[in-house]
Order: structure tokens, then sequence, then C-alpha cells
């Protein structure tokens, strides 16, 4: 499990796969295993909301990482608004396609730099 924020920060410039209710972040980690972790922010709702969706999060990934997840990748879930409505099964099978499409290595366009000067 990730818990070092620089992980996360590394996380974020690898691969990106966006579905509805969550962001897959994936990256090479050099040898050391399959990782993963989740981050929800206050923007999707408060702490009860936030810590459900983490524990869903977690499950998902439980079941899918062992299978389906890249080995010696870090695998970060970002969650989004929306997200703790949505159908359990349906989550799992976005997972799925999310992981498959990382395989592959098609993510998403990456983003551009949001209001950052130089």
């Amino acid at each position: 499990m990730l818990t070092r924020r620089s992980d996360f920060l590394a996380a974020n410039h690898g691969l990106r796969v966006a579905r509805p209710g969550f962001v897959l972040l994936v990256r090479a980690n050099g040898g050391q295993g399959k990782r993963y972790g989740i981050t929800v922010t206050k923007k999707v709702g408060n702490a009860v909301v936030r810590n459900r969706m983490k524990r869903r999060f977690r499950e998902l990934l439980r079941a899918a990482l062992p299978l389906e997840g890249l080995p010696d990748h870090d695998h970060v879930l970002i969650g989004r608004d929306g997200g703790i409505e949505r159908d359990f099964a349906r989550m799992r099978d976005e997972l799925g396609i999310a992981l498959a499409r990382a395989a592959e290595g098609k993510g998403d366009a990456p983003r551009g730099q949001r209001g950052r000067r130089r």
C-alpha cells in the first residue's frame, strides 16, 4: 500500500485512465511489486462519504489487483464526485476495463498544467 506523498506524486506522472467514478493512475515502481493507493479529496463530500468511498475502492483493488494488476507498478485510485452513488458491480467492471487499458498502454490524454506560473 502507498503511504508516502512522494509515491502519489510520482504516480501522477504515469498513465492516467479516467472513468465516471474514479481516475486510475499507473506507474512503474522499479520492481517493488504491485502497490496501490487511494485518494478522495474533500471536494467529494464529508468524512462519512469519503471513508465509504475509500472502503469500496479498497475492496475493488483487493479483488482486481492480484489478477488484473500490472506487475511492479503503483496503482492509484482517485475518487470522483458521484462515485459513491455508482453501482459496485459497475465500478468493478470499469476498474477491469481501466486496468486492461493501462496494460495496453492506452491512457487518456495528459492533463494540462492548471494555474501554474513559472
